[in-house]
């Protein structure tokens, strides 16, 4: 069994109790399964987060990665899985992160069927900025920016990735630590682009543990088929009084990189260059 040391000497500064603890663990657990499964080396992983609470991974993950800016994790991610196919890009995102600042670039990600995974850390707040709503949050929320309640309708996160083309829909839940493990390790392998929006509470400014444990259920356990479409939007529309998670839906299609680059690998026509030859330009 594989034993990655993936730890940093960066202190973690997440809230006590925060859904993100055990979703960095699930990460870890997953990353080693697919190193010891053979399908991954340690230096096969690149990560990248945008803005948020959520973003703070990037440092407590001891793996290549890019920090990104507000929604362009998609983006930076493209651009990776361009210049390397072989490489396993995995992006971090928050609820408004990838559905607020950055759903255009998702939207288009997953259209294209790019190679990649993205983990949403939907906590459905945005907690970094004290507690304004986000673009999943219910309706009547209070926070900083709604103190009489949020009038708008949230969006369905599920709905939204499977109208935009996303070839491997899933939720998973940060209470469900081994669930979301498999989930992650799923979408790694996973030829396309791959989305998991993890329900993943925040204890300070909108705690939704106990309302998820009561209600989520695995859907795949009682019988649901991932390759039909109309039934993964159908049980994307559970959200009340049960809360499936699981793999919704999942289809094999030809990926952005397999159609633009055509089995040509960018670098090996580009020789190796001296970064003092780079340099040279700016000084």
């Amino acid at each position: 069994m594989a034993d990655l040391n993936l730890e940093t000497p960066v202190e973690n500064t997440w809230c006590p109790g925060c859904g993100n603890f055990s979703l960095l663990n699930s990460v870890k657990m997953a990353f080693n399964e697919l190193v010891d499964s053979g399908d991954a080396s340690p230096e096969d992983f690149v990560i990248s987060s945008g803005i948020g609470c959520h973003a703070k991974i990037f440092d407590y993950v001891d793996v290549n990665g890019f920090y990104s800016i507000h929604g362009r994790v998609p983006a930076t991610l493209t651009g990776v899985k361009i210049g390397n196919p072989n490489l396993k890009a995995v992006g971090f995102a928050g609820d408004g992160d990838a559905y607020d600042e950055g759903v255009s670039h998702l939207v288009h990600a997953a259209r294209r069927n790019v190679d990649i995974t993205m983990v949403i850390h939907d906590n459905r707040v945005f907690a970094l900025t004290t507690g304004q709503f986000t673009p999943t949050t219910p309706k009547g929320f209070k926070g900083k920016s709604t103190p009489k309640g949020s009038v708008e309708k949230p969006i369905n996160p599920l709905h939204l990735l499977l109208a935009s083309g996303a070839s491997f829909v899933a939720r998973g839940f940060s209470g469900r630590l081994n669930h979301l493990k498999d989930l992650i390790v799923k979408a790694v392998r996973h030829p396309g682009f791959a989305a998991i929006d993890v329900l993943q509470p925040c204890v300070t400014f909108y705690n939704t543990w106990d309302y998820y444990r009561d209600r989520v259920y695995d859907l795949n356990e009682e019988g649901h088929d991932p390759i039909d479409f109309r039934e993964a939007w159908e049980k994307a529309e559970e959200n009340e009084d049960k809360v499936p998670i699981g793999l919704f839906y999942r289809e094999e299609r030809e990926t952005f990189e397999d159609l633009i680059l055509d089995g040509k690998f960018p670098t090996e026509e580009k020789g190796t260059q001296s970064i003092d030859t780079v340099l040279d330009n700016y000084l």
